[in-house]
């Protein structure tokens, strides 16, 4: 087998995922892992440090990709605007990378509490990095911790809907709709409610749902 396979980090993936689906996540090994991939545990080690890593893997460039788009986001926009605008901005990479096997991860996180509290922990890091970006665009520690968490509870909300029927719309439409649905609740009888700086595309807006014929 060549040293460098280009295809062997989504092998090892979706047979992980398969084997957590299958035998619950806690009773999988890596080298489970690698066989059903039909690679070696070595091949394996070069891709992920363990088979947690598997489920997060490219995670920790998540808050330093959203807080630079924060820090690039129109000085003119208000926080929150610019806050759901990087979300949006970085979500369109986010999913091309996790779509295939969004679904399923999301089950096998669900059915384990270890890996429920890494998630936890990998949405704090996002919080912090949200909020130091915040604070480099004039907003005090605390508002800026506000939003930041106010920001995460946005993407999962997003995130989830998404991953529940991705091909209706795009990820940055549904982080797009969970922030207005946010500010309506919190303004419900503003005449212009805060979401026009973020405001859902014209491209976006018609998403036939695909049949199951198609």
């Amino acid at each position: 087998m060549p040293r460098w396979d280009p295809e062997a980090a989504e092998r090892l993936q979706a047979a992980a995922i398969d084997l957590f689906l299958e035998l619950g996540y806690e009773n999988v090994t890596v080298t489970q892992i690698a066989e059903r991939a039909g690679l070696t545990r070595r091949t394996f080690s070069r891709y992920f440090a363990d088979k947690r890593d598997v489920l997060f893997a490219g995670s920790d460039q998540l808050p330093p990709a959203l807080a630079k788009a924060v820090l690039s986001a129109d000085p003119a926009q208000p926080p929150f605007a610019a806050l759901v605008a990087a979300l949006a901005d970085v979500s369109g990479e986010l999913a091309d990378r996790v779509a295939p096997l969004a679904a399923q991860r999301r089950a096998v996180v669900a059915g384990s509490a270890e890996l429920q509290e890494r998630g936890r922990t990998k949405f704090a890091d996002i919080a912090v990095a949200l909020a130091g970006a915040l604070g480099h665009r004039g907003v005090d520690a605390g508002n800026a911790r506000l939003l930041a968490n106010v920001g995460v509870a946005i993407f999962q909300r997003g995130f989830d809907r998404w991953v529940d029927d991705p091909d209706v719309a795009t990820l940055s439409r549904r982080i797009h709709e969970a922030a207005k649905e946010l500010s309506c609740a919190v303004a419900p009888d503003a005449t212009h409610p805060p979401t026009t700086a973020y405001a859902t595309p014209a491209a976006e807006t018609n998403y036939p749902k695909r049949s199951d014929h198609d």
